[in-house]
C-alpha cells in the first residue's frame, strides 16, 4: 500500500512462508494489514460443540484466501474458517482522488456467516499496521478523553486494564509521556490500547510529518464501537533482531483482546446458524502540507 512512493505498511519482519495453527504471529513475516477473527489473542472458548482453541491473533491471517476480480478498482475476498465455522467475505473498492490534495481511499465492505449449525461467538478487529517515523502525530477525535491498557512492554503503562488520560499518560513511576507522539523504533515501547469511539465520530489518523501525508481510518461506531491502537517503537517481538515500528489503528467489535474475556464480560458477537454481520471500514491517505 504506497502514497507518492512512500509504503504505508509495516514491511516483513521475515520472509513470507506458510502458517500453520500453531504459527505464533512472532513466527510469520508480522507485517501489513491483516484481520484479527475470531479472537485478537491465543485463548480457550467453550462452544456447543466442546472447547475449542483459538490461536494466536485468530485464525484468518493463517489461511488462503480466494480472490475474485470484480472490474479495475475492486475486488472480493473470500475464506472459511475451520476453527470455528466463520464465512468471512470482504469486498475492497480503490477510490481515486483527483488532483494532489484531494484523498485516495481503500473502501472495504465486511460480511461475515456463520455456516455452522449452532450458535456462535466471536470478536473481529482489523489490524493494519502503519509504518511510521520519529515525529509523527496520532489524531482521535476531541470527544476521546481517555485510553484503556490491554497490555504495556515492560509495564510502561501499568497493568491490564488501567486507564489514563488521552493523549498525556502517567507511568507508575510518575513520568509523563506524550501518547499521541511517535517515539523511536530504539524506544522499546509496545502498548496495546482501546477507546470507546464516540457515537458520531468513527475515525482515527496518523499524521506522517516528513512523508507529508496523513493517514486515516474510518468506521461506523454504531457497527464497530471500539478503536484499537498498538503503539510498537521497537517493543515487540521481544528477544528479535528484528522488531516492529509502526501504529497499527484498529476498528473493532470488543475493547479487549481475548474472545474468551470478551465472552466473559458480555462483549462478544453472537451469530446463529445463517446469521450474518455487516460493517466496514476506509483507509484515506492525504497530502499534507
Amino acid at each position: 500500500m504506497r502514497k507518492n512512493g512512500i509504503e504505508l505498511l509495516q514491511q516483513p519482519l521475515l520472509p513470507y512462508a506458510g502458517r500453520t495453527l500453531a504459527t505464533a504471529f512472532e513466527e510469520s513475516d508480522a507485517s501489513g494489514f491483516d484481520e484479527c477473527l475470531p479472537s485478537v489473542s491465543a485463548c480457550d472458548i467453550d462452544s456447543p460443540g466442546g472447547a475449542v482453541s483459538v490461536p494466536d491473533h485468530g485464525e484468518f491471517w493463517r489461511i488462503s484466501h480466494e480472490a475474485i476480480s470484480l472490474n479495475d478498482k475492486e475486488m472480493r475476498m473470500v475464506a472459511t474458517g475451520g476453527v470455528l465455522p466463520l464465512r468471512l467475505e470482504r469486498k475492497l473498492r480503490l477510490e481515486q482522488g483527483s488532483g494532489r490534495h484531494k484523498p485516495d481511499a481503500l473502501h472495504i465492505d465486511y460480511r461475515l456467516e456463520n455456516v455452522g449449525r449452532d450458535e456462535i461467538r466471536y470478536a473481529w478487529s482489523a489490524h493494519p499496521l502503519f509504518a511510521v517515523d520519529p515525529g509523527d502525530s496520532i489524531h482521535l477525535p476531541a470527544e476521546v478523553r481517555t485510553v484503556t491498557v490491554e497490555s504495556s512492554a515492560h509495564s510502561r503503562l501499568g497493568a491490564n486494564r488501567a486507564v489514563h488520560p488521552w493523549p498525556f499518560a502517567q507511568t507508575p513511576a510518575g513520568e509523563f509521556i506524550n501518547l499521541d507522539r511517535v517515539g523511536h523504533e530504539t524506544d522499546n515501547v509496545g502498548d496495546k490500547l482501546y477507546v470507546a469511539a464516540p457515537a458520531d465520530d468513527g475515525w482515527a489518523a496518523i499524521v506522517r510529518k516528513t512523508a507529508r501525508l496523513r493517514v486515516q481510518v474510518e468506521f461506523d461506531p454504531g457497527l464497530t464501537p471500539w478503536l484499537g491502537m498498538w503503539l510498537c517503537y521497537g517493543g515487540w517481538p521481544e528477544n528479535k533482531a528484528l522488531r516492529q515500528y509502526c501504529v497499527a489503528l484498529e476498528p473493532c467489535t470488543s475493547p479487549v483482546d481475548s474472545l474468551a474475556s470478551a465472552m466473559a464480560a458480555g462483549q462478544a458477537r453472537t451469530l446463529a446458524p445463517g446469521q450474518c454481520d455487516f460493517w466496514w471500514m476506509r483507509i484515506v491517505t492525504t497530502v499534507v502540507s
